[in-house]
């Protein structure tokens, strides 16, 4: 078989000259920064073009040029170096004593309300465990997830899952944020179809509210007066303070930053706008992904203090 001469011949030396080769145009340049002969630089490149059975590089006058086949190779070889730097990275960490790592993603209502507090009680319970958390967008959490790229995230519930498995985390309220002045603000409550004749202030598009507000002002068979894309949520009380617009954005959130903007927030009446929050994890999650769903869950139910979305909880 190919496979096993292919990975054979891609070892990180060699991508990584063939990736400098690349950024620099250059054999000669990639070498010198390689510390390497130029000749040696090229049989690795020779003999790796020979086993793949493409050409991955143009020789020119003026330098070389990536061909597809360079391209789609390249984009890889980035991609292992990377991996390679992480392993390296998170090898480190353990020599210092770190026990595990724990790797989640999560979308940025559960980051910004949520996440800060819960994850200090794990790690506290845990000792040396190190948090890998990123933030993406809902439907990136579950294609991470179920990709491998961490153990377990958090996402919005409306937000389909096949395949893993989903735990309720908490509940959230979304809330129309605008300036003291607007003509919406003292409401007790709207109704979303109230708020479109007015500008608003939009979450970045891939955001799970931002693809329910658009959702509804289709329902409605109205259009959406968005004024501008922005990717979080101090951006969107920025920009509704410089009134560009009105927002959307979760309760917990506006009552956790919202008072630095002296703007208001109007809980929405419809029903989608109370969410919740899920925990997706593959079937049968490693240790201390394990450990660290039950950590959190469990604060959810046990959690005494006064929090931004009890009244959501209680819904």
């Amino acid at each position: 078989m190919l496979a096993p001469a292919i990975l054979r011949r891609l070892d990180l030396t060699t991508l990584r000259l063939f990736v400098a080769v690349c950024e620099e145009g250059s054999l000669t340049r990639a070498a010198r920064h390689a510390a390497t002969a130029p000749s040696a630089v090229s049989k690795r490149l020779v003999e790796l073009e020979q086993t793949l059975g493409v050409q991955l590089l143009e020789r020119g006058a003026r330098g070389m040029t990536v061909t597809p086949a360079g391209e789609t190779l390249l984009h890889h070889a980035r991609r292992m170096l990377r991996n390679a730097e992480q392993i390296a990275l998170e090898l480190a960490e353990h020599a210092k004593g770190v026990r595990g790592i724990v790797r989640m993603l999560a979308n940025l209502s559960a980051i910004v309300q949520f996440l800060p507090e819960d994850l200090r009680a794990f790690l506290a319970s845990q000792g040396a465990i190190k948090i890998d958390l990123e933030e993406r967008p809902s439907g990136g959490v579950v294609r991470g997830v179920a990709e491998g790229a961490a153990e377990l995230g958090i996402c919005a519930g409306s937000v389909p899952a096949a395949g893993l498995d989903s735990t309720l985390y908490r509940r959230d309220r979304l809330v129309v944020v605008m300036r003291r002045d607007h003509p919406l603000a003292g409401r007790g409550a709207l109704a979303f179809a109230e708020t479109l004749d007015h500008d608003f202030v939009g979450l970045h598009a891939e955001s799970s509210i931002y693809a329910s507000v658009q959702a509804e002002a289709l329902s409605a068979g109205r259009p959406l007066r968005l004024r501008v894309h922005v990717p979080g949520f101090d951006a969107v009380c920025r920009m509704v303070q410089a009134d560009m617009g009105i927002g959307v954005v979760p309760q917990g959130v506006f009552s956790l930053f919202g008072g630095a903007t002296d703007l208001v927030d109007v809980p929405l009446s419809d029903r989608w706008a109370q969410r919740t929050l899920q925990i997706v994890t593959r079937p049968g999650p490693s240790p201390r992904p394990r450990a660290c769903c039950a950590t959190i869950s469990r604060r959810r139910r046990t959690d005494a203090r006064s929090r931004p979305d009890r009244s959501a909880d209680r819904a």
